[in-house]
Formats: structure tokens, C-alpha cells, sequence
């Protein structure tokens, strides 16, 4: 079946640059069939490919609920990434032998009413400096891919819920998407204000009614508050600490962005396991040093990250404006994109991402010795946490969407943004 029409980041540039990142970040699953595949493929040591099988077999569940990924190397490489970056499956066999969730990296698809949007996974370090052809330019390969992955019926899926008690059809769904990446736009706005402002007019549709606010009624109200959002928040307002609460559920929140999951990091049974738990009780505390969950992340005080940094660079602001109107534009945030979550609560973690970034950058330049940040700082830690927003199965869990809401509630959000932005 023809893929349905598609709707790109055009703001978004892409190319694969042969980097490897991603056959070392991530966790392989494939089907049955590319199983079958890949083992009949007889690979061996003669090829590169080191171990007994070069596919892992898992459960999910119940016993009978055989998954399969690929297997790793004892640095955690994919067991087919030979020494130059390159893949042994790619070389041999041509790329469409790969595996489907290899071959659509770092590209997403979400159901957008008549459309299907595109989004970019950020933990592709080539996505986040912005390297390559425009999308426009690869809008025949992504069609490609999209014809393999997009479902049939994906145009009959129902938009996200606006709040947990008030849904809109397609058409309105969209005006409050257009709406949102308009906030973002402007570059002439630094990136944490542009947030303030957003957060501030979505916080009014979450306690809005909209049985007769619909079409032209539902734009005008858009325009009113967003209005009222650019004079409400002129500019960066005057750093306030957030709560000791808030301040707890956000160092834990940041904690699951800092780990690492590959099959390297997930190693070592209940010894890596009491070394996470040790370290979840060190961020609960935030006394001492934070504990080094990855390379490149030294342990330094965690008083030292709450110190001023400075002013974002531009560079970095331009990074993390482009991130934030990407996830909008791809509806990576919200819905069957992001855990099912309404459109506000999907915001408001999506929002939380600013200060996660910020508080890894910080980490990174304190672990350097440096006290201001480095747009290199905010790629790398864009990277990183983007690795796991949306596809780590704890963030879906009810006890990290508790931390999201009571940050909201409290009104903590606005105040992290705000205070790890200066």
C-alpha cells in the first residue's frame, strides 16, 4: 500500500555520516523473519562476527513471548559493526538485508490526521549539529521507508487527547501544534523564553472547555492567550529556586536521561544493579558528588551545577530551538509518539527537556573544569538524553509521570527552566 502523504521538518537537515553512534547506543530488536534471515545468512568468525549466534533471544512477559535482538560486542558495539563504523550486514548483503529498525534510523513516523509527520531521533549526532541534506532533499528516501513502516489505517488514528478530559478532532489538534512551534519560532528569542511563553498559554488550555471552541473560534482563542503569553513573559524572569520537592523529582528525572542502556551497561546482572541503586540514592540525596553514569560524565559536586553558568550560547540556542520545533512539528511528544500522553502533560515533559539538557551540559563542562558552557556541551547532552525521551519504558511509567505533573503543578517546571537557563 502507497505510504500516505508525509509532512518533513523542513528546518531539519540530514545525512548518515558513517559515524557508528548508533550501532553503539542502541539496543537491536528484529522480528522473527529477520531472525531467520540474519541466521541463515551463516555468519561467522571469518566474517568479523565474534560469538555463538549473532542474535540474542529474550523474553517479555510471559515465557512464550519470544523478542530477539542483535547481539553486542564486549565493548557494546553491535556484534556486524566492523572496525571502521561500517555495517558487516550493509557490506555483504546491501542495505535493504539490514534490519527494518536500522534502516529507519534516525527518522520516526506519527499519524497526524490526513498526513503522516516526520520526526528526527537527537541521540544521531549528525542530527543534532544539523549535518546534511535538507530533508526536502531526501523526501524520496524517506517515502521509501515509510512505505515498509507506516501501518495501514495510520490516517484513521485518532488525534491525541488535549487534557485527560478533553479531546479535539484532527483539524484543531493541528492549529494548536501550529501554534506551539509559532512560539518557538522567533529567532530573535532566546530558547528558555520562548518555553516560559509556551508554558505559560498551555497551562490555560489545560483548564480550558472546548465543546464550542472549535475552527476559527479555536484559532482566535490561540491567538488571544499566545498574545498574552508574549507579554506575560518579555523576557527571562529573575531566577527562583525551585522547591526542594521540585528540586528532588528533577535530579531523579535527569538521573534516568544520564544512564546508559546498552548491552554493555545492562551487564552484570545484580552487581550493575545495586551500582544503579546506589546511585538513584545519591541523586535522591544531591549531596556529595554525582555519580558517573556514563563516559564522559566525571563525578563532580552537585552544588557545582546549581552555580550560574551564563547565558546559552547561540550556537546552542539555535540546537535546542531546532530540537524543541522538530519534536512539534513530528508530533514526537504526544500520543502513540510518546507513551499515549494528552497533549499538554506531553508538552510539559517535552518542556522539562530544556533543564535536563542544560543540567548534562553543566555536568559535562564541570567535569572539564569549566564553569561556562560550550555549545559542544549542549550537543553532547542533546544527544544523550534524546537517546531515551520517548523510548525508555520507565519515562511511560506512572512513577515518572507523577514527577512531570507534580513539577507542573507546583509550578517547578517554569522555575527549572528558568533557573538552569541563566
Amino acid at each position: 500500500m502507497p505510504a500516505p502523504r508525509l509532512q518533513l521538518p523542513t528546518i531539519q537537515n540530514w545525512s548518515c555520516h558513517n559515524c557508528g553512534g548508533c550501532c553503539r547506543q542502541h539496543l537491536i530488536e528484529i522480528t522473527d523473519d529477520e531472525r531467520q534471515r540474519i541466521e541463515g545468512q551463516n555468519w561467522t568468525a571469518d566474517d568479523g562476527v565474534a560469538g555463538e549466534r549473532p542474535v540474542v533471544e529474550w523474553h517479555a512477559g510471559p515465557p512464550w513471548n519470544k523478542r530477539y535482538r542483535l547481539a553486542h560486542q564486549s565493548d557494546g558495539a553491535c556484534v556486524f559493526l566492523d572496525e571502521r563504523g561500517l555495517c558487516r550486514i550493509h557490506a555483504k548483503f546491501g542495505e535493504d538485508a539490514k534490519p527494518l529498525a536500522c534502516r529507519i534510523y534516525p527518522y520516526a513516523f506519527h499519524p497526524a490526521g490526513k498526513e503522516v509527520t516526520v520526526s528526527l531521533r537527537f541521540s544521531c549526532p549528525s542530527v543534532v549539529a544539523n549535518r546534511g541534506r535538507a530533508l526536502g532533499e531526501n523526501r524520496a528516501e524517506i517515502r521509501r521507508l515509510a512505505e515498509a513502516v507506516v501501518p495501514e489505517g495510520a490516517t484513521r488514528a485518532p488525534a491525541p487527547a488535549v487534557s485527560p478530559r478533553e479531546r479535539l478532532e484532527w483539524p484543531d489538534v493541528l492549529r494548536m501544534m501550529r501554534a506551539l512551534d509559532a512560539t518557538l519560532a522567533d529567532p530573535d528569542v532566546p530558547v528558555a523564553v520562548k518555553l516560559l511563553r509556551a508554558l505559560f498559554w498551555i497551562d490555560l488550555v489545560a483548564h480550558a472547555r472546548f465543546e464550542t471552541v472549535r475552527g476559527d473560534r479555536l484559532a482566535d482563542f490561540l491567538s488571544l492567550i499566545t498574545q498574552a503569553a508574549a507579554a506575560e513573559v518579555p523576557g527571562l524572569p529573575g531566577p527562583e529556586r525551585p522547591s526542594r520537592v521540585g528540586r528532588l523529582y528533577f535530579r531523579m528525572h535527569a538521573a534516568q536521561y544520564a544512564r546508559k542502556d546498552t548491552a554493555a551497561d545492562l551487564a552484570g546482572g545484580w552487581r550493575n544493579r545495586l551500582r544503579l541503586l546506589r546511585a538513584a540514592v545519591r541523586f535522591a540525596r544531591g549531596r556529595g558528588d554525582v555519580p558517573r553514569l556514563q563516559e564522559g560524565f566525571r563525578p563532580v559536586p552537585f552544588a557545582a551545577l546549581e552555580e550560574p553558568f551564563g547565558r546559552i550560547p547561540d550556537e546552542a540556542d539555535e540546537m535546542l530551538t531546532r530540537y524543541f520545533r522538530v519534536k512539534l512539528q513530528g508530533l514526537h511528544f504526544c500520543g502513540p509518539a510518546y507513551y499515549g500522553l494528552p497533549v499538554v502533560e506531553g508538552f510539559h515533559s517535552l518542556a522539562l527537556m530544556l533543564p535536563v539538557f542544560l543540567w548534562l551540559a553543566r555536568w559535562r563542562a564541570a567535569a572539564e573544569g569549566r564553569s561556562q558552557l560550550a555549545s559542544d556541551d549542549v550537543a553532547h547532552a542533546i544527544a544523550v538524553a534524546d537517546h531515551h525521551h520517548g523510548y525508555s519504558p520507565a519515562l511511560g511509567q506512572w512513577p515518572a509521570r507523577r514527577r512531570v505533573r507534580t513539577l507542573a503543578r507546583m509550578g517547578d517546571l517554569g522555575r527549572l527552566v528558568a533557573w538552569y537557563a541563566r
